[in-house]
């Protein structure tokens, strides 16, 4: 059946318009209590949707589609006989995903909905094993799967134990190293730990399989017999993720990495039923190859979605800093830091993050897009929290709120400030100059560069710029709570003795 909207005085403009539009409605699973209003917003499938506008007047008109399945919405007048009771109202998982901006292409939009609104996908993300940790670019699809299997659908991590000795070009201007199988299986075993944060791999409720397992033995004339006739170089060579290569180079290696995920959702779908596969909207090309193998090989039908890319306001892809990525393993980036990262981004940005990354209800997302100034810290702040909650636990992220309150408002201590410690060998007849302390505490990246951030006076010791590049501490100033060394507006640590 349709849902069915309430419009309230004042928010026609918030009525359910397609991808990326806000809505009242809260996460999937979650019941959200509205009062009746006076006017119901009904679906009517028969309508075409391109027509319509927004609806603000009091007569039964056509306004805008309530999504793009074919549907349009209209007014009617209702009168209220509930005297002023609660109707509970659910929104669905592909509704909600679209609402928080979340899926940027699919393969069939009624088909994917039907799924997975009613729990019947069964759907790989893809994870190459590149580095011994997770990052900010996978956590979008982390979410995503969360979400999902929330609503029913049952999610299978693919580690690349495979796909990674070849490497993904997507993306990329340059090819990437070459990993060894060692390095390679430790990684794959890290990714699962951090994992299993988000997704619930017990009683079978989702999988975790290594591609490994089927790439890693083919023998390459019966693979190219098998699979080499399905895929045209003409077309592999329009796809967006080779163009980008072909002005610096694209090696055969990295060519044939389509071939491979193509393959990979051809075996999931024979091995676990697997009908759809989601991924970065840079994998469009890749994912279309698995749809298309599946129906040339097998004659059946399998579905593909992207997610939007994170973006900044810039359109600068989100999750890296001057010192790199940031990653989700506390010990590569620290849940200060990884707190202060999100606490730090731009104003035009934090709301279009709370609604792709937190499981927050948009409706409580959606007041604070009235907020403005200083309101929009306290989203930041919501924002940091909620993520830093998500990776590392809600301890951790009220010791990390807690200790940016301390350095930027001065309304905590400094116990839970990130820490750097110096040993007996850091200090020259009981003396360390300031350049060496910021190189030794991460601030700086060299003498040179603090040099710099000291004659530009950038920096500061307990809340007192230093001005000389000579300026020296004894010993004995950081024992106890040690010293807070600042360097410019948002980079600090908390300087003490082993």
């Amino acid at each position: 059946e349709p849902l069915v909207w309430w419009k309230e005085a004042g928010r026609a403009r918030r009525i359910h318009r397609g991808a990326g539009t806000q809505t009242a409605f809260g996460p999937v699973g979650v019941l959200r209590e509205r009062p009746l209003q006076r006017r119901r917003v009904f679906a009517r499938p028969e309508a075409s949707a391109r027509e319509g506008g927004a609806n603000r007047g009091g007569t039964a008109r056509t306004s805008r589609p309530l999504s793009p399945g074919g549907q349009r919405a209209f007014l009617i007048p209702v009168p209220d006989f509930t005297n002023g009771q609660k109707e509970r109202q659910i929104m669905q998982i592909y509704e909600e995903l679209k609402a928080r901006g979340l899926i940027a292409q699919v393969t069939d939009e009624e088909e994917i909905r039907e799924l997975v609104n009613n729990g019947k996908a069964t759907f790989y993300i893809g994870f190459d094993p590149t580095a011994d940790s997770l990052h900010v670019g996978h956590f979008m699809a982390l979410c995503l799967m969360k979400r999902l299997q929330m609503a029913g659908n049952k999610p299978i991590a693919l580690v690349g134990g495979g796909t990674g000795y070849i490497g993904d070009p997507s993306g990329r201007t340059d090819m990437r190293s070459m990993m060894t199988p060692e390095t390679i299986q430790h990684n794959c075993d890290c990714f699962k730990k951090q994992m299993s944060r988000f997704i619930d791999f017990s009683d079978g409720k989702a999988l975790m399989v290594n591609n490994a397992e089927w790439l890693m033995n083919l023998n390459y004339i019966e693979f190219l017999r098998e699979v080499g006739p399905h895929f045209s170089v003409n077309n592999m060579l329009r796809a967006e993720c080779y163009k980008q290569r072909m002005e610096k180079g694209l090696s055969f290696l990295e060519f044939n990495y389509m071939l491979m995920q193509s393959y990979d959702f051809y075996e999931l779908f024979q091995r676990y039923g697997c009908n759809m596969q989601f991924g970065g909207d840079d994998q469009w090309s890749n994912m279309l190859g698995g749809t298309e193998l599946i129906r040339r090989k097998l004659g059946k039908d399998a579905h593909a979605m992207t997610i939007t890319l994170l973006l900044n306001s810039e359109g600068k892809k989100m999750g890296k800093t001057q010192s790199g990525a940031v990653w989700l393993d506390p010990e590569k980036t620290s849940p200060f830091d990884f707190y202060q990262y999100w606490r730090n981004v731009g104003d035009a940005d934090v709301l279009k993050c709370l609604r792709m990354l937190t499981f927050l209800p948009l409706e409580q997302i959606d007041e604070m897009d009235k907020w403005e100034g200083s309101q929009l810290n306290k989203a930041k702040e919501i924002l940091a929290f909620e993520l830093t909650k998500l990776v590392h636990g809600e301890e951790e992220a009220a010791k990390a709120q807690e200790g940016a309150r301390a350095l930027f408002a001065g309304g905590a201590n400094t116990e839970n400030m990130p820490t750097c410690e110096l040993g007996e060998e850091d200090f020259t007849d009981g003396n360390i100059d300031i350049l060496t302390v910021l190189t030794k505490s991460g601030l700086a990246a060299s003498r040179s560069e603090a040099r710099r951030n000291v004659e530009q006076g950038g920096v500061s010791a307990d809340g007192t710029q230093i001005k000389d590049i000579k300026a020296v501490f004894a010993k004995e100033q950081f024992a106890g709570d040690g010293v807070v060394i600042k360097r410019g507006k948002k980079n600090f640590k908390k300087v003490i003795l082993k």
